[in-house]
């Protein structure tokens, strides 16, 4: 086959947790995997069930017409594909970018394999190891359609949703920044939360079921709030904004009482009260977006 059309091998760059799920994956699939990673050691598991370990990174992505680099950032990805020994062997290949970054990286990065020849897909991953190579596993992907098409059968290996967002190759990663935002905003909350119930002799245990209530409110809330904050009506019908920062700055009163820090919850409370002293103290929480945005 050409080095464009066969779907039976893939190479891996990067072998930390996510790195070796994804190749296990593959694996699994019955597929030819390369693997290769800057620290030695960590594809023994790996090469025992069947992958191949390269010596360099420019060997790895000559092996296999696909090359998924799944490393901590951008920089740690620029490091490798952008030698000279590795952008020569990739050239006519395609990579796929399952690291973590910002937006303008990855047009950065794709900006930099156009003008060596490079075929280029950035990606996201959007949930944890377990998931990988089950039903679980949830893909993002942007650039090229026709190009994640042509690899779509290698990458359904990994199990999971996949979805091709749009030509404009930061889109992954743009929706990756959106719900990290959300996933770790939550978690500080939720952390903090168990601050507070320690100190009124509540424990973990004891509040999580009644967390996990709070937690499957939300998903209709954002499905609600999304349609007024794209309509731009932001509905206080529900909840204004005013009775919002009023139970936020309970939480802070009774954070402190206790000698909690509480400064995540007052900045949240001060742009609560913003959008109230800008006149829309009787829309829903949710306008808080469209102020942050203002410049």
């Amino acid at each position: 086959m050409s080095v464009h059309t066969d779907q039976s091998s893939v190479t891996v760059l990067g072998l930390g947790p996510m790195g070796r799920a994804l190749a296990g994956a593959f694996l699994e699939a019955g597929l030819r995997v390369t693997v290769w990673n800057r620290t030695p050691g960590r594809d023994g598991e790996l090469v025992a069930r069947g992958a191949t370990s390269a010596a360099s990174p420019e060997e790895a992505v000559a092996a296999a017409p696909l090359t998924v680099v799944c490393v901590v950032n951008y920089d740690a990805s620029d490091a490798v594909l952008r030698q000279d020994a590795v952008a020569a062997a990739l050239k006519g290949r395609t990579v796929v970018n399952l690291s973590a970054d910002i937006p303008e990286r990855a047009r950065d990065t794709a900006e930099w394999a156009g003008r060596h020849g490079v075929r280029y897909v950035d990606g996201a991953i959007m949930t944890p190891t377990t998931t990988i190579g089950t039903d679980d596993g949830v893909f993002l992907y942007s650039g090229s359609e026709e190009l994640y098409r042509e690899h779509q059968p290698v990458l359904a290996a990994l199990g999971g949703s996949h979805t091709h967002l749009g030509e404009d190759i930061g889109r992954a990663a743009a929706y990756d920044i959106a719900l990290l935002d959300i996933f770790w905003t939550s978690m500080a909350g939720y952390a903090h939360a168990l601050a507070v119930a320690r100190a009124e002799g509540i424990s973990a245990v004891e509040l999580a079921p009644f967390a996990a209530g709070i937690a499957a409110i939300l998903p209709p809330v954002f499905t609600e709030f999304a349609a007024d904050a794209d309509a731009g009506t932001y509905s206080g019908r529900v909840n204004p904004v005013t009775s919002a920062a009023s139970t936020m700055a309970h939480v802070v009163h009774a954070s402190e009482a206790h000698g909690i820090e509480a400064s995540v919850m007052r900045v949240i409370e001060g742009q609560a009260r913003r959008v109230i002293a800008l006149g829309h103290g009787t829309d829903g929480f949710i306008r808080l977006a469209e102020v942050l945005a203002r410049r």
